[in-house]
């Protein structure tokens, strides 16, 4: 059985930001109508207030329906919903005539003026904002104009004085105005949370690619020479042999210790490609992780471990760094590595962890993880530590004397 809230803590950043921009708007709706319409009805009576009421109603449900579809455009997941703006238009309108018409003809001017006055104002107001969602910025302006002529328009034909109609139009505009700008920094910051998403993954993804053409250059650099001067060597010896000359054999010697030469290169190459120093990991993981806006601590000092065990501990720090970054919202993470009872532990925490995550943890990289410490015979753990935190926790058997060595350099 899933927990309450779980179907927010499953959501990432973004899809969070979308949500609460999406609700904030349909609450719009809501205060339409129990704040606006429902007064009505006692001001208005059971008869016409129930009509203002069902016309209101019909207004905020279609304001519902247009935040969720121009959402979706500003997404790019449809296409601009152009209907369905004409329409919550044409009806803004006529609800708002009809309000304004029940206004002018309240003959003592007293509660059902203002209730029908206040539903004429909200309901313009409402409609060109949620229109707006799902324009350009250039074409907010002429629309929040539009809005607010035809308010002093709509006041004129019922036949408000024409201080009035400045008035309605006047506070349509101010009103429209500051809707249809909320509209605007809203999708604009919805936006700009998803290109910053986005830009984190790209990163991720960028960092592996240059690691790899590392490797690709030094490796180049390394068989290049290498398989040029086996190459010349060979061709030699060849001519050599065809002309029966005694020296074939000491260049085919020498093309064989060059390719000794070659096979132990590569490999010291690949050995460094594949070794992580604990210390060089931890650094650049704390400036990776603080470049993102994660606070990282550090606890504890690599000194004087022993190799194989920086070396498995290394690749600890930087996968459980990828998986920090790739991985939920964190906004804080500690490393702590300690030395107790032969053995080296590291422990990397982090915060800003969605549910499907916490379940623990199953994925390759962690696999491989167990394997590279099974072989030296280390384990991992990984798992959530408390609400919404996740540890994972690497332990390495030491030497007696690596261990007194390490606690020796710690005091």
């Amino acid at each position: 059985m899933r927990e309450p809230g779980g179907w927010w803590r499953r959501k990432s950043t973004p899809e969070k930001v979308e949500t609460y921009t999406r609700w904030s708007f349909h609450f719009f709706g809501v205060v339409e109508v129990l704040f606006v319409a429902l007064p009505a009805v006692g001001a208005l009576g059971p008869r016409l207030g129930s009509l203002l009421l069902a016309a209101v109603a019909a207004h905020a449900a279609l304001c519902m329906v247009t935040v969720s579809r121009a959402l979706d455009w500003t997404r790019g997941r449809r296409r601009q919903p152009v209907w369905l703006l004409w329409l919550l238009g044409v009806v803004s309108v006529v609800i708002a005539a009809g309000a304004q018409a029940i206004v002018q003809h309240d003959p003592d001017r007293s509660g059902v003026g203002t209730a029908a006055g206040a539903v004429f104002g909200v309901v313009l107001i409402l409609g060109a904002g949620i229109i707006a969602l799902a324009l350009s910025r250039r074409h907010v302006i002429p629309l929040v104009l539009a809005f607010a002529a035809g308010g002093g328009l709509v006041s004129l034909l019922v036949g408000a004085p024409g201080a009035a109609a400045v008035l309605t139009t006047l506070v349509v505009l101010l009103g429209a105005g500051f809707v249809a700008l909320t509209a605007l920094l809203s999708v604009w910051l919805l936006n700009v949370v998803y290109e910053l998403d986005a830009a984190r993954e790209t990163r991720a993804r960028l960092a592996v690619a240059e690691e790899r053409l590392r490797f690709a250059r030094d490796l180049h650099d390394v068989m290049g020479r290498n398989l040029a001067v086996l190459a010349l060597k060979s061709e030699l010896a060849v001519q050599l042999s065809q002309r029966g000359r005694p020296e074939a054999v000491d260049q085919m010697t020498e093309v064989q210790r060059l390719a000794h030469e070659a096979q132990r290169e590569i490999r010291e190459l690949v050995r460094g490609y594949r070794e992580a120093d604990l210390g060089a990991e931890i650094v650049g993981a704390q400036s990776v992780l603080q470049a993102a806006g994660i606070a990282c601590t550090i606890t504890g000092s690599p000194a004087g471990l022993p190799a194989s065990a920086q070396s498995a501990l290394g690749w600890v720090v930087r996968e459980a760094a990828t998986n920090v970054l790739r991985h939920g919202d964190a906004l804080h993470c500690t490393v702590e590595l300690k030395v107790t009872e032969g053995r080296v532990v590291l422990s990397v925490e982090n915060d800003g962890v969605r549910e499907e995550r916490s379940g623990g943890g199953t994925g390759s990289g962690l696999a491989g993880l167990r394997e590279r410490l099974s072989g030296i015979g280390g384990t991992l753990e990984a798992g959530p530590a408390g609400e919404g935190r996740f540890r994972l926790t690497a332990a390495v058997p030491l030497p007696r004397e690596a261990s007194h060595a390490v606690r020796g350099a710690a005091s």
